[in-house]
């Protein structure tokens, strides 16, 4: 299945035309449980979604842009999110795990 979690109607517009197939549309993701191998996320997670995401062994799609800052905070038409040369980009995230289980953290420097 694929889904696409995203609030915005332009970003929504905007890849109606670029994903192949029907798609489900959430405003929100509330959890990743019904997700199984080889489904489809699109949308624009934090990573620790994402790693969640891809534990499930379901993939992730994020939709990249490079946002000038003075349209930060502004919602994007999907001519907008064309002309800014919207990407969907495949990321895969897990979280850090030391050789013998146990959560690696990162040294404050």
């Amino acid at each position: 299945m694929n889904y696409v979690v995203t609030r915005h109607l332009g970003a929504l517009e905007w890849l109606t035309d670029k994903i192949q197939g029907c798609f489900f549309h959430l405003d929100h993701l509330h959890s990743v449980d019904f997700l199984f191998p080889g489904d489809v996320v699109v949308g624009t997670l934090p990573i620790n979604v994402v790693a969640e995401i891809n534990a499930r062994g379901a993939n992730y799609y994020h939709l990249s842009i490079e946002l000038p800052y003075e349209l930060r905070g502004q919602e994007l038409s999907a001519e907008q999110l064309k002309q800014l040369n919207a990407q969907l980009v495949k990321y895969f995230a897990s979280r850090g795990m030391k050789s013998n289980g146990t959560k690696r953290y990162v040294k404050e420097i």
